[in-house]
């Protein structure tokens, strides 16, 4: 069996999302999309005061892609141009398919038009909003798919507890165990693992799939024990191989793996619009200033 090795460790920077200007880590981008692919982008949210969040992600457009949103604590609403409706709360998760076209908003809990006392209530209430949001590519024959989203609540998420670690499935399979969600038309597995301190923690990988890991919290090693200490706000690109390998260390260790077989597609990318052509931008582009983004 062969043990995976880091490829790249790439720390996460600052940015700002959408029209409110919501700051962010961006985990991973454009910049890196042909080694991470089918990976696009992993963003990062963690806010401890409304004032920081509150103004959310107002309405905007998908095309091509796959959305999914983990949020370990907080509140948030979505509402699409499907006319769905809902809420993503602590240890929730969101797969949205973006497919042809879907746009959508995503805000921490609605407190318009309430009165200042129960406004200022609700927002007390909410100490933290932390999460992520991870952007998966869709093969060019499925970019115009029916678009969809699929809400999970924290209790429908399994989690596996054995000496020392703690391991949440949000989608794929670990051991015998199936999460919530697969992946239609991409493959995911979507894990979040908890080590104590000093735990050593061993998962087998499918050995041609691109796999990353986004450290959260604590610190610790990958791969072989020469590598160096990886702590939280950094994605750890691994090599191919049959195993991953996560040792933690004084602080224990949780961090995110994502793994999926890459597409090797050519890509088209433009905001929150990813396709395969230039011609196929332009096409999205001219149909939202037409109203006819939405099929």
């Amino acid at each position: 069996m062969s043990v995976r090795s880091i490829r790249e460790i790439v720390e996460a920077t600052t940015e700002q999302v959408g029209a409110a200007k919501l700051e962010m880590l961006r985990a991973i981008g454009p910049a890196r999309v042909r080694e991470f692919d089918p990976f696009l982008l992993l963003y990062v949210f963690d806010y401890s005061y409304p004032e920081e969040y509150t103004k959310g992600i107002p309405w905007h457009p998908h095309r091509g892609l796959e959305t999914i949103t983990y949020v370990i604590r907080g509140d948030l609403h979505h509402v699409d141009s499907l006319g769905n409706r809902g809420r993503i709360r602590d240890g929730g998760c969101q797969w949205m398919t973006a497919g042809s076209g879907i746009m959508h908003q995503e805000m921490p809990r609605s407190v318009d038009g309430m009165p200042d006392e129960e406004k200022e209530s609700i927002l007390d209430g909410i100490e933290r909003m932390y999460g992520v949001q991870l952007w998966l590519n869709l093969p060019s024959k499925d970019k115009m798919a029916p678009p969809r989203t699929v809400d999970v609540a924290a209790k429908h998420i399994p989690e596996i507890v054995r000496d020392g670690s703690r391991v949440k499935i949000l989608s794929g399979h670990y051991e015998t165990q199936a999460g919530p969600f697969v992946g239609e038309y991409v493959q995911l597995l979507f894990l979040d693992v908890t080590l104590d301190l000093g735990k050593r923690w061993v998962l087998e990988t499918v050995q041609d799939a691109n796999l990353f890991a986004y450290v959260l919290e604590g610190t610790g090693r990958f791969g072989d024990a020469e590598h160096p200490v990886v702590t939280p706000g950094r994605a750890v690109l691994f090599q191919k191989g049959d195993e991953l390998v996560a040792q933690s260390e004084d602080k224990g260790l949780r961090f995110l793996v994502f793994s999926a077989k890459a597409l090797r597609e050519p890509i088209a990318w433009h905001e929150t619009i990813v396709m395969n052509a230039d011609e196929e931008l332009s096409q999205a582009m001219r149909e939202l200033r037409q109203g006819r983004f939405i099929r």
